[in-house]
């Protein structure tokens, strides 16, 4: 099977709104508009999660040990990020990329299985965190999970902080039946989710 690779705009490493403000400002917002994103804007949220920040691969957020058990999926709708067809990608952090995992729309799929929140249904993408904890736990054992979910926490707040910049929002999603999720995402079942954050342009 040939793997579909869609090539992210470089991200930009200045904006127009302080960290303060960011953090000022940051609310919990579940109402989006349906005005589709654009790529430039993908990239950019998805960079503040997980991408290169510097030589020797160091990432947009603190690893225990720079184990970086995270994965990142990407679900977008028909129309919903401009240049980018409907369906489930994976983000490839080296080389700031998408894979197409899935084609089509299983926003609505996922929002049943995160116990029907339809805004998740409804947001132009949604991202999901999961977490491979072998990666952590080779090295620190049972406490690995604790440092997992430390770093999945550094995500969601770089992500709700990056969208308010760009003039979007999102929340943090961490209501949902593991295995549904994964079934949705086709994941591994090594592969677990932690995070849905549904970003777009707050009503």
């Amino acid at each position: 099977m040939k793997v579909e690779m869609v090539r992210l705009p470089p991200p930009v490493t200045k904006g127009k709104m302080s960290v303060e403000k960011a953090i000022y400002k940051r609310r919990s917002v579940r109402r989006y508009r349906s005005e589709p994103l654009s790529i430039a804007q993908v990239s950019q949220v998805l960079w503040s999660a997980q991408g290169i920040t510097g030589r020797g691969g160091h990432r947009a957020v603190p690893s225990a040990g720079a184990t970086y058990p995270l994965e990142l999926f990407l679900l977008t709708g028909d129309g919903t990020v401009d240049s980018l067809e409907a369906g489930i990608y994976h983000y490839n952090v080296d080389s700031h990329s998408l894979s197409l995992h899935q084609r089509g729309d299983f926003r609505r799929e996922l929002a049943r299985a995160a116990l029907d929140q339809g805004f998740i249904a409804t947001a132009p993408i949604d991202i999901v965190v999961c977490a491979l904890y072998q990666r952590t736990s080779y090295r620190y054992g049972k406490r690995g999970e604790r440092y997992v979910h430390m770093e999945v926490g550094h995500v969601g707040e770089n992500v709700h902080l990056q969208v308010l910049t760009l003039g979007m929002a999102t929340v943090m999603v961490g209501a949902f039946e593991d295995d549904e999720v994964g079934k949705v995402l086709g994941l591994e079942a090594a592969i677990k989710p932690l995070y849905i954050m549904p970003v777009g342009k707050p009503i």
